[in-house]
């Protein structure tokens, strides 16, 4: 009982040290530039989805480049929320 229960203490530590690497290596560690993603990338965001990237990329290419992140709640279905939820993932550049 007792080296199954440092067992399961080993793969705690384990997975608390390998998460943070594959979420920084799955997200490049870089934030995302609105103004040059594709629509395959901006479809990762939380709560953006392909359709709502796709109205991202449509309103960039009409409209030209957004001036600031909060200037994404121009397109239609995105909001503040969505805006705020990822504000640490994106970047007008």
């Amino acid at each position: 009982m007792k080296k199954l229960f440092q067992c399961a203490k080993c793969w705690a530590l384990a997975g608390l040290c390998v998460l943070p690497l594959v979420m920084v290596t799955a997200s490049g560690g870089q934030p995302l530039n609105v103004n040059g993603a594709s629509a395959e990338e901006l479809a990762a965001l939380d709560n953006v989805g392909p359709v709502k990237a796709q109205a991202i990329v449509e309103h960039r290419e009409a409209h030209g480049e957004f001036a600031s992140v909060q200037a994404l709640t121009e397109v239609s279905g995105i909001g503040e929320r969505t805006v705020e939820m990822n504000l640490d993932r994106i970047v007008v550049e």
